[in-house]
């Protein structure tokens, strides 16, 4: 990720002509390889077949670029679901997987790993036409997270175990680590390659059964990682994936009695709907990475230049659309008039346009996205915050927002209280550490912060009393796969990547048995 921030730095200075203040590439989509932009997978996999709905049910993708349709995509509902869920329930109850040695299911899914890497160029260029997202990140970014997300599950298939525990010397007492047994899980649109990744790879390594429902907005790379797994060897069952709707494949799925977990990223109201739903059913264990408003703090002795291009960075990439985008930024009044002006400057020099090309931002993901963008963008102006640049959608075709940035923000504001989920930047001012950290912590979220600050002491200070689940020292967006990653309050329940992961997938057992002659002891 430290190099994907350089080399988004590199592209700030591309090629590109200005309108409105904002550069947008003069290439256009026509250049793009159409072998690579074709779509081969577009049914759903149950029980190791592709097939279609049992509605016989399709829907659109839409090129977020254009407004067009790319294709059609089953269209999973209940009946689907209960096929996926007794498939994956035969898969774990009376098949092999949860049976074989951790170095048997790592084998499978290195290999899998593998087949990912060859096919990086293909996923990369579905991932962009699916979500449009620049080419250049889903290359550096989106395709080898994914890959090395499995490879670093596979290697702990054979590395999880229980404890032997002391007890009274006639009896043996011990505990195992198990697969807790069909796991739902539902990701988001915003990275749905890296999302099926983080969810299926602990999952998997330890040897659960998964029903994966991917976003309908982005069912692309989900559906094609499908067929590579088969290509992969995972037996039949063990991996159903589905494309279809929330409320029906989603809830479906989420209600399911025959589901042992299941795992969700995405907003916190849908959040509070699966858990609810989870708890109405067989009371069913709930993993979730949801919503966040996350602090950036930029302290008086910060590095300025570096704090700018950090907290933009924190926020503007993906089009915005990152749970934990660097939101609500606190610029210490010192450096506040610098500060400002150069984030503005540095808005106004993104470059905006087709993600086939050298920009760094693309359209957002469905027009229904860029209009609550655009809603939110209207609302901060009638309530009274300085919009100083930006504003505006980027032509008349494709879901693109100018990149905005608000000065006088109040936190009786909507853009200062609510998840916006695109290329809006909101600067505050603070002058008291303790004032920022009380302001920062008062939101109901809490997935993550940032810090900017020369002092070790102020590091240390503020990094302990942000209630948030992530928090970065001069820095931001810097990820690992051992590193955990979730929220407090309402950003969620349990953690994703590292070993914290696995929690997640496995559940404890107690044995214990007596001992027939323990004098030796």
């Amino acid at each position: 990720m430290a190099l994907l921030r350089h080399l988004s730095r590199k592209l700030s200075t591309g090629s590109g002509v200005f309108a409105r203040g904002f550069r947008s590439s003069t290439f256009t989509s026509s250049q793009v390889d159409a072998a690579l932009i074709t779509p081969r997978a577009t049914k759903l996999l149950i029980d190791g077949h592709f097939v279609d709905a049992v509605s016989g049910k399709t829907f659109q993708t839409i090129d977020p670029r254009n407004e067009t349709p790319i294709c059609n995509i089953a269209e999973a509902d209940a009946a689907d679901v209960d096929k996926a869920v007794k498939a994956a329930r035969k898969a774990f109850d009376h098949g092999h997987w949860p049976r074989m040695g951790g170095k048997e299911r790592a084998k499978i899914m290195y290999r899998f790993a593998d087949l990912l890497e060859e096919h990086a160029e293909e996923l990369a260029h579905l991932e962009t036409l699916d979500n449009g997202k620049p080419l250049f990140f889903s290359k550096v970014a989106d395709v080898p997270l994914t890959v090395s997300h499995f490879r670093y599950f596979a290697g702990w298939a054979d590395k999880l175990h229980g404890h032997t525990i002391p007890v009274s010397t006639s009896h043996l007492a011990y505990t195992l680590h198990e697969p807790i047994g069909v796991v739902g899980q539902i990701i988001p649109w915003n990275f749905p390659l890296l999302m099926a990744a983080w969810k299926l790879a602990p999952a998997l390594a330890v040897g659960n059964t998964c029903v994966l429902k991917v976003a309908e907005q982005t069912p692309l790379t989900g559906l094609r990682l499908a067929q590579l797994a088969m290509e992969a060897g995972f037996p039949p069952g063990v991996l159903n994936v589905l494309s279809g709707f929330g409320e029906t494949a989603g809830q479906a799925l989420a209600m399911h009695n025959q589901v042992d977990k299941i795992a969700f990223t995405g907003s916190t109201e849908v959040g509070k709907t699966i858990q609810m739903a989870s708890g109405m059913s067989n009371l069913k264990r709930v993993s979730l990475e949801l919503g966040g408003k996350s602090a950036a703090i930029v302290c008086a002795d910060a590095d300025v230049d570096k704090a700018v291009e950090e907290s933009h960075f924190a926020l503007f990439f993906n089009m915005g659309q990152c749970c934990c985008a660097g939101s609500r930024l606190y610029v210490h009044e010192d450096i506040y008039d610098e500060f400002v002006e150069k984030a503005v400057a540095r808005a106004q020099k993104r470059t905006v346009g087709d993600p086939f090309t050298d920009v760094e931002q693309g359209p957002q993901v469905s027009e229904e996205q860029m209009k609550k963008v655009l809603g939110f963008i209207g609302k901060g102006v009638e309530e009274g915050a300085t919009m100083r640049v930006g504003g505006a959608r980027v032509g008349d075709k494709g879901y693109y927002v100018e990149p905005t940035v608000f000065t006088d923000v109040e936190p009786n504001m909507s853009i200062y209280k609510d998840e916006i989920f695109g290329p809006v930047m909101t600067i505050m001012k603070f002058s008291d550490l303790n004032d920022v950290i009380d302001r920062a912590n008062a939101n109901p979220y809490g997935l993550a912060a940032g810090v900017w600050t020369s002092s070790l002491d102020t590091a240390n200070t503020v990094s302990r009393a942000l209630r948030c689940g992530t928090v970065w020292i001069n820095c931001y967006n810097n990820f690992d796969d051992a590193l955990p990653f979730g929220g407090y309050k309402m950003s969620g329940i349990g953690r994703d990547k590292g070993m914290y992961a696995l929690e997640n997938y496995t559940q404890v057992k107690t044995v214990c048995t007596p001992l027939n002659n323990p004098t030796w002891l």
